[in-house]
């Protein structure tokens, strides 16, 4: 490959960008943070055009089936394996927090930090309405006004029902599928212009981290920084890379197929800068368009891997840094409030940290004002909730395709094992949709 050809390529002009913007941001930092509008002005474009992708690909998933029942046993084995690996995913916050302890030492008072800073974030967790305004959340006021917020699970909900409701109609409705099935190519030709200009989000928006919290902000909460980057390298790899092996995916080259996403998702901070490309990577691998439709949008509300283990990680440091002693069945009573509030954490830079003040305020035994701590370094810790959580809807998407019998292996071949798959695993095969 020639260099002319090989600096065409998207995965390292975001590889350059993020290396331009560390740069610009540690030498110039208030040149970065000046350069915000451009990781902004991305996710800006990304968003605008996520409630269409879900749609299209949500209403023309469940329209490829052809049977109601058939998507209701895709949702509920979808759900399934949410709930299981995300509690997991907790454990391993918990886990990690005990094994390496990255709070103890600091003896902080909590009389002595100003928590202005964080004032906003808790306000926003204070207004949530607990279980029952999360689901009246999900119902629109109107079916337009769901696009209109820019939230995927209003988005969501509309297009299951709008999807459902024309499998019933069933031949009658085939005109208006047609034409949901030509929006959505189209929607994805924008896509691919808007990812064009991803490196020059994703250099905008590292310049910024960088020079407002400068990389001097890592070290005095390096452990930290450094116990969920190991947390989450261990789950992707012993975790999610065992669940892969099962449908017959090697963890490590799925990484690699999808790479140029990961990029993008590590110089943004945000999974949703990625979720287009990723629905067409999965079903290019073979999985089928009414698995991905379904799977990879439902898991970027509830299977949220990455925010999971910094739920618990995060709360064990508070309480650790200000020598606030947990019971066991405080902890628990922890994993189970960060299951629900994780779910309410969108995709988004500094939802993870909105997420940790309701679970805070739930287990009120570590001081929310202890937040400031890590408010420094939380955008640092934003790339790897990120990439976590978009690496796991990934082989979510696989497995459960596997798990249905809706993988087309030949078109795995990229990213497949070499060792055959499990009998369990190895249902009759079923070519992706076009």
């Amino acid at each position: 490959m020639t260099i002319r050809k090989l600096l065409g390529t998207l995965y390292v002009q975001v590889i350059i960008a993020i290396a331009l913007g560390i740069a610009v941001g540690h030498y110039w930092p208030q040149v970065g943070v000046d350069l915000k509008p451009l990781g902004d002005g991305f996710i800006k474009l990304i968003k605008m055009i996520i409630g269409p992708i879900i749609f299209c690909t949500v209403v023309s998933g469940i329209t490829s089936m052809h049977d109601v029942k058939q998507v209701g046993r895709v949702g509920g084995k979808a759900l399934l394996y949410f709930e299981v690996v995300s509690t997991v995913a907790l454990m391993i916050g918990l886990l990690a927090a005990h094994l390496i302890r990255p709070g103890a030492g600091f003896n902080i008072d909590v009389n002595t930090l100003d928590s202005s800073a964080i004032a906003g974030f808790v306000g926003q967790a204070e207004h949530g309405e607990g279980i029952v305004g999360f689901l009246l959340h999900v119902i629109p006021t109107t079916f337009f006004n769901a696009f209109a917020q820019g939230e995927i699970l209003p988005v969501l909900f509309v297009s299951i029902l709008f999807g459902v409701a024309l499998v019933i109609v069933g031949e009658k409705a085939r005109p208006l599928v047609n034409v949901v099935h030509q929006a959505s190519e189209v929607f994805f030709r924008i896509v691919g212009m808007i990812s064009r200009v991803a490196p020059i989000g994703a250099f905008g928006a590292i310049a910024f981290t960088i020079g407002k919290y400068g990389l001097g902000a890592l070290l005095p909460l390096l452990k930290l920084v450094g116990t969920f980057y190991i947390a989450g390298l261990f789950f992707v790899v012993v975790v999610l890379g065992s669940i892969a092996r099962c449908a017959g995916v090697n963890i490590f080259k799925l990484l690699g197929y999808i790479k140029a996403e990961l990029l993008i998702v590590l110089g943004t901070s945000s999974s949703e800068s990625a979720l287009p490309q990723i629905i067409q990577k999965l079903e290019s691998l073979g999985a089928s368009k009414g698995v991905v439709g379904i799977v990879v949008p439902t898991g970027y509300t509830f299977n949220l891997d990455g925010t999971n283990i910094y739920m618990t990680l995060a709360v064990l440091f508070l309480a650790q840094a200000t020598n606030t002693d947990l019971s066991l069945e405080q902890q628990l009573t922890l994993l189970a409030v960060a299951m629900l509030t994780s779910k309410g954490a969108g995709a988004v830079v500094g939802a993870g940290f909105v997420a940790l003040a309701a679970s805070l305020a739930v287990v009120p035994t570590v001081p929310v004002a202890a937040m400031v701590l890590i408010l420094g370094v939380d955008r640092f810790m934003a790339e790897c909730r990120s990439l976590t959580n978009i690496i796991g809807n990934a082989v979510a998407a696989l497995v459960i395709a596997a798990w249905e019998g809706e993988l087309d292996r030949r078109l795995l071949a990229p990213v497949a094992t070499k060792r055959s798959v499990p009998a369990a695993l190895n249902q009759p095969e079923h070519a992706a949709a076009d």
